[in-house]
């Protein structure tokens, strides 16, 4: 299908109409807003904050406001924005790769407890999120972050951010190749450019060598995968156009074979197409996935050789068979003979306090090297055997599980109403509330699942990809808004991906999830063939199973 005309592409000659986002980005790139937070908003405070700046620019610094304390998910769509937020920010902390040493652990901890009340969330992103920030303490903020080398830099906002690496990078038995360095430097030659700072909108990238495929290529607006080449050398093969939120689209492959070297140029050649063709006129259809809807992975495979790389890439191999269930949580052994230890959080939330606990753990078990995961969790690197007990008893009592049930294993969550202006519902609690409940009423429970909770429509915890995905919406009741969830069922990603199936009616009320769950597991249980995963299942159920 032909690319759409008139939708913004700045490559047809299209200019206008435009929204409210593009012309922001129009007037001031989204990263000199820095100077200005450094300038004036720190002395003048939130009430200086010029509207743009704060709703549209922030962003490219990682700020979000922060939702009001006791606005109810009904009125999430009604209000306008200084009605729903407060004065305060979630701050995202830029962490490629996820890789984070003692020294940089430490410091955000040292940021959390001390501007962020002592809560912290990893994200399913590999990022931190810090929440209660306030406008005046941000500079302060960077110069500790870039003190031990992190930042904010394109951690929100229309841009390139925050790129995912396997934790296990250069250290795994088992990887395909070391990808780190094709992510460092791409990371240091592209993030912060003014040539990739106006993106039609957010892009999202890993470059892995994993495996397991723990970065979830299938979703990524652009992931380069560990294969083996055609002649025999490791290298990338190439996904373009992945996305979820409200029109979810798994990515395609591109067909082509890409050497270690060529990653960083080859990627500033996807995002280049991205910038000068994306839709720009609609923010709800700016995303990647939609041009690649309408062009094809041959168009866009076209377009990349002849009008940014100046050469045809060869042709390579798709990757292996790829699982459904990816993370890094328990003991794996590392290249060098020494342990990998990888925890569970609790749907993400954690604190400073925890967080400056592990450094020390690291510190003292390893050798101060911790990397964050793509389903919430982390991982401690470079354990002796000998040590390994001692650090799982010890990370268990900050709240960092390594040896977790079915149920904690695979259960995450979004921000939720909490601390979240599109949120309609609180997720964290019901998140560990569904958790616990599951591994109360089903405690032999004995294959992998996921668990996905989210508090919108837009998918920050990947509900159309879990094998029960609850989507957050409000239902109006006798008394009264109730908070409610959307089912999905039977998602997955790997080699059979698949979006989870949803029944016109199937709504539960978050009171009634922990018991819905449990109803459709038990079925499962009851009725599951040998060696048949709960997604195969949920496809050749009947209806009345699973309602």
């Amino acid at each position: 299908m032909p690319a759409r005309k008139g939708q913004g592409q700045w490559a047809l000659g299209y200019r206008e109409p435009l929204n409210v986002n593009e012309r922001a980005k129009r007037d001031s790139d989204g990263l000199a807003v820095r100077q200005r937070i450094i300038d004036i908003y720190q002395h003048t405070g939130f009430a200086g904050i010029d509207p743009i700046d704060l709703r549209n620019r922030f962003r490219w610094f990682g700020l979000y406001t922060q939702r009001r304390q006791g606005i109810p998910g009904g009125q999430t769509a009604t209000l306008e924005p200084e009605e729903l937020e407060d004065e305060f920010f979630m701050l995202r902390i830029r962490i490629d790769g996820g890789a984070l040493t003692s020294e940089q652990l430490r410091a955000v901890a040292d940021i959390s407890t001390t501007y962020g009340r002592d809560v912290a969330d990893i994200t399913d992103r590999q990022n931190v999120q810090l929440h209660w920030i306030r406008v005046e303490d941000v500079p302060a903020i960077w110069d500790k972050l870039e003190a031990v080398g992190l930042s904010t830099t394109e951690a929100c906002g229309d841009t390139p951010r925050v790129m995912l690496g396997c934790p296990l990078e250069g250290v795994a038995e088992n990887s395909v190749l070391d990808a780190s360095a094709a992510l460092h430097q791409t990371v240091e030659r592209h993030i912060g450019d003014p040539a990739f700072s106006n993106l039609p909108r957010k892009f999202k990238t890993s470059i892995s060598g994993c495996a397991n495929h723990c970065t979830n290529h299938e979703i990524n607006d652009v992931s380069f995968v560990g294969v083996i080449g055609p002649d025999g050398s490791p290298g990338f093969d190439l996904w373009v156009g992945g996305g979820l939120s409200t029109n979810p689209m798994f990515a395609q492959r591109l067909g082509v074979f890409v050497r270690p070297d060529e990653v960083t140029e080859v990627w500033a050649g996807v995002t280049s197409v991205f910038r000068d063709y994306g839709y720009r006129r609609q923010r709800n259809h700016a995303r990647l996935k939609f041009l690649m809807a309408d062009w094809g992975p041959a168009k866009y495979r076209e377009v990349l050789e002849k009008e940014h790389l100046g050469r045809a890439l060869p042709d390579g191999p798709p990757p292996p068979e790829s699982p459904a269930h990816r993370d890094h949580t328990g003991v794996a052994p590392q290249q060098d003979g020494l342990l990998a230890v990888g925890a569970t959080t609790k749907s993400g939330r954690t604190s400073g306090t925890a967080l400056h606990e592990l450094a020390a753990l690291a510190e003292l078990h390893g050798q101060g090297r911790v990397r964050l995961t793509a389903q919430q969790g982390l991982v401690v690197l470079d354990v002796p055997h000998a040590a390994s007990e001692t650090l799982i008893e010890e990370l268990a009592l900050i709240g960092l599980t390594v040896r977790p049930s079915a149920f904690h294993r695979g259960t995450i969550a979004c921000t939720g109403i909490e601390f979240c202006k599109l949120a309609l519902v609180e997720t964290k609690g019901r998140a560990e509330t569904i958790r616990l409940e599951m591994e109360k009423r089903l405690p032999d429970f004995d294959t992998p699942i996921t668990i996905n909770v989210n508090g919108c429509p837009n998918s920050c915890a990947r509900f159309q990809v879990a094998d029960i995905g609850f989507k957050g919406m409000v239902q109006k009741g006798a008394d009264g808004d109730i908070e409610s969830f959307q089912v999905h069922l039977g998602g997955q990603m790997g080699t059979e991906a698949a979006f989870g199936l949803k029944f016109k009616g199937l709504r539960v009320s978050a009171e009634e999830a922990p018991e819905y769950a449990e109803r459709v597991l038990r079925g499962y249980l009851q009725r599951r063939e040998d060696g048949e995963a709960f997604a195969a299942y949920v496809s050749r159920a009947e209806e009345a199973w699973l309602l």
